[in-house]
């Protein structure tokens, strides 16, 4: 039996500047390679590993498209983050803190993930966080979330209601 939603607040995903570019750099470069890449097989008639790579890059923009976030919701004591065609669900009761810094990304390294096609997402490690898990389409409005044993960055629309809806929640 499914659990009876109390209260529920939705927050926006909204795309940075810098993420609309990346993610056009990434659909047309990947289109352009693709095409080329057909181009010189049709005309030649190469068979080779590379024809495989071809199809990597043709899928890479679709399979980032799964993965994108469009939104976060509060409620029942999680976070819930919506991708595509899931939700990724994180428990809060053991949530120490969340805090509002649009600048905790910065000097961040990917350590697993996608940086920029559709969204940020994966691992990543700074000085101030060491590893943590993102979740961000704006690296200006991120929230990090600070569990025992975990750290978690998002980026809702408005990050500053969000920190309060949280710390109640």
């Amino acid at each position: 039996m499914a659990p009876i939603v109390l209260f529920m607040k939705r927050y926006s995903a909204p795309w940075s500047p810098w993420l609309w570019g990346l993610s056009v750099f990434t659909v047309i470069a990947c289109a352009l390679v693709v095409y080329y890449r057909l181009y010189y097989l049709m005309h030649f008639e190469v068979r080779s590993f590379s024809s495989w790579l071809t199809l990597i890059v043709f899928l890479f923009p679709i399979l980032s498209l799964f993965f994108m976030i469009r939104g976060y919701s509060i409620g029942n004591g999680e976070l819930r983050i919506h991708r595509l065609l899931w939700d990724t669900v994180i428990s809060l009761q053991t949530l120490r803190s969340a805090k509002y810094d649009p600048n905790i990304m910065r000097s961040s390294y990917r350590l697993f993930g996608n940086g920029g096609a559709f969204s940020f997402t994966g691992i990543y490690r700074n000085s101030t966080l060491g590893n943590y898990r993102a979740f961000v389409t704006d690296l200006r409005k991120t929230v990090a979330l600070h569990f025992p044993k975990r750290t978690i960055v998002i980026s809702p629309g408005d990050p500053e209601d969000f920190v309060r809806t949280i710390s109640e929640a």
